[in-house]
């Protein structure tokens, strides 16, 4: 089991990702805090974690309240005795998810999602590194970034500056709690997120990707006719992100620190928006002629 008798906390973890993340957490040996603004998500996924066999509690807490995110450490604290892990995973799309232009975005709508996606890392971070110094035996910190916090989503300006802003966080800490034996790293997922992102908070748990959801739709899923260069016969889902933060958490990445992995990229972050076609160097050498 890579995550033996480590404690982890996570943040959003109701629903999407940090829900999948719990899951596995909890298959590889650890104990879950599970934590969510929605309470009886956060109740369901224990209850979900413990009748698998694993330990978890729930907690209802706010990213961007630091005292919620304190108390979710002192629950770790409490319940296990100590903290090995924090989950930053809490997330949120952008009113409208990206209807709304710049100049009808009000100031309010833009501070909302960056009080969680960037905010709600750093209260996230500080509360865990708090303890993680009382502990004085290292730490882990893990980050649920974006490819939008690397390349622009059309209409997600606020999303991705805030994602952008979480990066940096993570290279930051990285490098100013690294001589604390304190680790900083992040995934930036480009596919196989939670459709759940896009639905109201009420909205049922789905527990699948964008693209599975749509591979349903059209009666099965089609590689070849999918934008992601990397072509399988399965589209990509939760478990795949999942996987990643896994290896990050684990002491199988104990010397990676302030990194940013692109996760389920599938080679999307290495296209060009112009289009080539498959022979255009050919083309070329024809024209040069």
């Amino acid at each position: 089991m890579r995550l033996k008798d480590k404690t982890v906390v996570i943040t959003g973890a109701g629903s999407g990702l940090g829900r999948e993340s719990a899951l596995l957490f909890a298959r590889e040996g650890a104990n879950v805090v599970v934590t969510d603004l929605i309470e009886a998500r956060t109740k369901k996924v224990a209850a979900e974690v413990q009748k698998a066999g694993g330990k978890a509690v729930a907690l209802k807490a706010d990213v961007t309240v630091e005292a919620d995110m304190d108390a979710a450490v002192e629950l770790a604290v409490a319940e296990f005795g100590r903290l090995d892990i924090m989950f930053a995973n809490a997330g949120c799309a952008p009113e409208g998810f990206g209807a709304i232009p710049l100049w009808e975005t009000t100031l309010e709508q833009f501070n909302a999602v960056n009080a969680v996606v960037m905010t709600g890392v750093f209260l996230a971070s500080k509360a865990a590194t708090k303890q993680f110094l009382r502990q004085g035996e290292g730490g882990n910190i893990v980050v649920t970034g974006s490819a939008g916090g690397i390349m622009a989503y059309p209409g997600f300006f606020s999303y991705g500056a805030g994602k952008a802003g979480a990066h940096h966080l993570v290279r930051a800490l990285g490098n100013d709690l690294g001589k604390y034996g304190i680790r900083v790293n992040a995934i930036a997922p480009c596919h196989g997120m939670s459709a759940n992102l896009a639905m109201p908070p009420e909205a049922e748990v789905l527990g699948k990707s964008y693209e599975e959801l749509a591979a349903a739709e059209a009666g099965g899923w089609d590689p070849v006719g999918s934008p992601i260069p990397l072509q399988l016969s399965t589209p990509p889902n939760l478990l795949d992100n999942a996987y990643a933060v896994l290896f990050l958490a684990s002491d199988e990445s104990r010397y990676i620190n302030g990194v940013i992995l692109p996760a389920t990229d599938g080679g999307s972050l290495s296209k060009v928006s112009i289009p080539f076609d498959d022979n255009w160097k050919l083309d070329q050498e024809v024209l040069q002629k």
